[in-house]
């Protein structure tokens, strides 16, 4: 009986020594820098309700540090985007896409703001992408607009700035 008890005591202690290697569990160092950072799916609206709404894109895939924010300027005038909302995303360097989302909270009913969006590593340094300024209407109280507002709803897109 002891035997057994011995080879199993032996058998943890060194599959223990094996997988507790730290090298083994490292996590990987953050992907490299993009050269250039794009916006490949243009800013939209993905909801708004009450008195939130959420700006959604996609860029590739920035690299840097896997801790990254969306960014978003707004404000009611096109001219002083005063107003910034920023929401944290995880980048997975697996995926050559990164799609950002940013909630926009305490937004009067019925009123037209204006935003661009860009993004910025945990450190604070941006991406260097920046969109055009783009503008949508919060819907009444109890209205919603989904994502695919309805023409003359939701988002559209100004001239370039």
């Amino acid at each position: 009986m002891t035997r057994p008890i011995l080879k199993l005591v032996m058998t943890t202690a060194i599959a223990a020594a094996i997988f507790s290697n730290p090298v083994a569990a490292q996590v990987l160092p953050p992907a490299k820098k993009a050269r250039r950072v794009q916006i490949v799916k243009a800013p939209g609206l993905e909801m708004a309700a009450g008195h939130l709404t959420i700006i959604t894109w996609t860029t590739n895939n920035p690299g840097g540090t896997d801790d990254h924010y969306g960014v978003v300027h707004y404000g009611t005038d096109p001219k002083n985007l005063s107003k910034t909302a920023k929401s944290p995303i995880r980048l997975n360097q697996g995926h050559p896409t990164t799609t950002f989302r940013v909630r926009l909270d305490d937004l009067e009913s019925r009123t037209t703001y204006y935003y661009r969006v860009d993004s910025e590593e945990s450190t604070g340094r941006s991406d260097g992408v920046k969109s055009l300024i783009s503008k949508f209407t919060t819907p009444g109280s109890g209205e919603r607009i989904p994502a695919s507002p309805q023409p003359g709803r939701g988002v559209q897109p100004m001239a370039r700035q």
